[in-house]
């Protein structure tokens, strides 16, 4: 497992990733605190006045004059208020609390997979996927820290130091003020070390939690090729490593936990022996009485430990600030991803200019100075070997790629990819993805259109019939004929084909053909191809040969025929 990097985050991060609470629902996050702050000044009132009642009723019934005397019915009265109006707050508190958390956290996991959409952004973790699920998941999970477990404590703590003192500084001003900066010097202090302690473990859980789920997933999903190659005990060891290296920083984390509560302990207990000493010598001189020296003990008791509440989230503060320098670079994107550019003559369909492309990292182009116009309404097919750069050219017009320099002008275009990618989710839902509000009506017709609909509506379940993961439950035609009913909902002029029908059988494929060539209508093709019978569709070949475009040949010269024939058959 790799070691953990520096995880100093800088407040220009931690703005960015606030953004968002504050945005999203300011008025239910400032709420949120009030009500925790709330039930800390109610529960420290409730018990300072029921010790105050108890011990001046006690006294009072010593003397038969002052028994008869004493109000018993607004002591109570508060106490019966205040008990109220506590579990009231409380529950307005989680209430309130929770419900703008996940509001929140919906809203950050929009942004930041609007950010991964854009061009190169999830290039690199699409690698690993199960790196890019911890990120929508796990990380967005972690921020939830930063506001119930730091934030609302934080905003409870400072009420209870700010009412203790305030409590006490009415019976002696010194009193007051040494105890407020008592409870914020020892609970806070308390809390920013343990956060410092717990940096490093935290962020190797983390590491440790993600590195486990990725070894556990290739172990489970590659368990075939992992026996055929005799690796299937060595992926067994590094998963036992990895849950070593997890089990550590465990343990790490609680001895912190257990020293954080002998330190929180301890404080209160020094708090609730000075406030005695100081009470004490007060009584004795005669400036309080026994009823106000049982008041402040108990305000004093309940002071600290709102301050303890800030120790889960000292302890995560480490795994937050780990995922808050994560996701910040990617919070910095528009809400809405940036448009397709629309060609400048409306007669074109697309126009590239020396555009010339490289992947993350790399000097080499994988794409060089390609050149290339296309009427609207023409029907083009890029042909070459494996790696010519044919699938880079088409990324680079749907913006999945930034190229490095020129020019990339297209109209809007949607690219059938050639992996077909199905979820697992309805078959309603899959459509869906291409158009959110489309009818059941609608979708039946694209299914008629693919030639699926029947196939569709011989299952029990209809739309509603669910998909294993990756599509399983179809087969491949059937999941290409899918992936082309999502390709008919989205309304473009434009279409973009990586192999449509690659890997599919003669007669599949030539139906599936059919059918492109049928709904295009006059929507322009680019059709990425190595296959005679995708590139028969077109009326132009445009050659390409390790990432450039060398060749451009039109249907009726004896040059397209020759390189049409040159294709692979059936």
């Amino acid at each position: 497992m790799s070691k953990p990097s520096h995880i100093g985050t800088n407040w220009r991060d931690l703005r960015r990733v606030l953004r968002p609470f504050l945005a999203t629902q300011p008025r239910r996050l400032l709420l949120g605190c009030l009500l925790a702050a709330i039930t800390v000044l109610a529960g420290m009132a409730l018990l300072g006045l029921s010790g105050w009642f108890i011990t001046a009723t006690a006294l009072a019934g010593l003397h038969a004059a002052t028994a008869f005397t004493f109000d018993v019915f607004m002591p109570s009265a508060g106490i019966r208020l205040l008990a109220l109006g506590r579990t009231a707050s409380r529950y307005g508190e989680r209430l309130v609390t929770h419900d703008a958390t996940f509001a929140v956290l919906a809203e950050l996991r929009v942004r930041l997979f609007r950010g991964w959409a854009r061009a190169e952004a999830a290039r690199q973790l699409l690698m690993r996927p199960a790196r890019l699920l911890f990120r929508l998941t796990a990380d967005i999970d972690a921020l939830e820290s930063l506001y119930l477990r730091l934030l609302v404590p934080a905003a409870a703590a400072l009420g209870a130091a700010l009412l203790a003192g305030t409590v006490l500084g009415f019976m002696h001003v010194a009193m007051g003020l040494a105890l407020t900066l008592w409870l914020v010097i020892a609970g806070w202090g308390i809390a920013f070390l343990v956060a410092r302690r717990a940096r490093r473990p935290a962020v190797r859980r983390a590491h440790g939690v993600e590195t486990l789920r990725a070894r556990a997933v290739d172990l489970v999903a590659g368990q075939t090729d992992l026996v055929m190659a005799g690796r299937i005990d060595a992926q067994r060891e590094a998963l036992i490593a990895a849950d070593a290296q997890l089990a550590k920083a465990d343990l790490a984390l609680n001895k912190l936990e257990a020293a954080a509560g002998f330190a929180y302990g301890s404080a209160g207990t020094l708090t609730l022996v000075g406030v005695l000493l100081v009470v004490g010598l007060l009584v004795n001189e005669g400036v309080i009485g026994a009823p106000a020296a049982a008041l402040a003990l108990l305000v004093a008791l309940t002071a600290t430990e709102p301050f303890a509440a800030l120790r889960r989230g000292a302890l995560d503060a480490g795994r937050t600030w780990l995922a808050v320098r994560r996701l910040a670079p990617r919070m910095t994107s528009a809400d809405e991803p940036a448009a397709t550019a629309k060609a400048p003559d409306s007669r074109l369909a697309l126009q590239l200019e020396e555009v010339t492309v490289a992947h993350d990292g790399s000097c080499i182009p994988v794409l060089t100075e390609a050149s290339l116009a296309l009427q609207a309404g023409e029907r083009v097919a890029l042909i070459g070997a494996s790696g010519a750069g044919k699938s880079t050219l088409l990324a680079a017009i749907a913006g999945e790629i930034a190229p490095r320099s020129g020019s990339v002008l297209a109209q809007p275009a949607c690219l059938l990819t050639q992996r077909t990618e199905l979820f697992h989710d309805s078959l309603r839902d899959n459509l869906r993805l291409a158009a959110p509000e489309a009818t059941d009506e609608r979708l039946h017709a694209v299914l008629q259109a693919a030639g699926l609909e029947e196939e569709v509506r011989a299952l029990s379940t209809g739309l509603d019939t669910r998909l294993g993961e990756g599509g399983l439950g179809l087969s491949g035609g059937q999941s290409r004929r899918l992936a082309l009913a999502r390709l008919l909902l989205r309304d473009v002029p434009f279409w973009l084909l990586d192999e449509p029908t690659e890997a599919l059988d003669a007669a599949t494929a030539h139906d599936v053909l059919d059918r492109l060539a049928r709904h295009a209508g006059a929507r322009t093709l680019l059709i990425a191809t190595h296959l005679r019978r995708e590139a028969a569709l077109a009326d132009r070949l445009v050659c390409m040969n390790q990432g450039r475009i060398v060749a451009d040949l039109r249907r009726g010269s004896e040059s397209f025929d020759a390189a049409l024939r040159s294709l692979r058959p059936d």
